[in-house]
């Protein structure tokens, strides 16, 4: 059974470039999992990608984008397969975590640069 603060902390997604953009301008550190509605191995990193909101919330944002509706984005950062995981570090791109990896390799990520 799922919480109410657990519903809360599920990972949103960025709506569209402008969004976007004020992120890089204005959080820390982010992190973008990139997806699309028809990948399957995106449905399979979904809840992990929840499940970092919920841990890392209050220290980084955790989104989601929808690529079919914001290919500008995924032309900018070169992104070719899906997933992809990017990690933004004040306003940078400091790494992409290409495929379905265990839990672990997102968390130690986002760990790594909050730091």
């Amino acid at each position: 059974m799922r919480t109410l603060l657990g519903e809360c902390m599920a990972a949103a997604y960025i709506q569209d470039e402008t969004e976007f953009n004020t992120l890089l301008e204005t959080e820390l550190v982010f992190v973008v999992d990139c997806t699309a509605t028809w990948c399957g191995p995106c449905k399979l990193i979904a809840p992990l990608i929840d499940q970092l909101a919920q841990e890392y919330g209050d220290r980084a944002k955790v989104l989601k984008l929808d690529l079919d509706a914001n290919q500008p984005i995924a032309k900018r950062f070169g992104i070719r397969s899906i997933p992809a995981v990017m990690l933004f570090q004040q306003g940078e791109l400091v790494e992409t975590i290409v495929g379905a990896k265990p839990y672990e390799e997102f968390s130690n990520a986002v760990a790594k640069y909050l730091a």
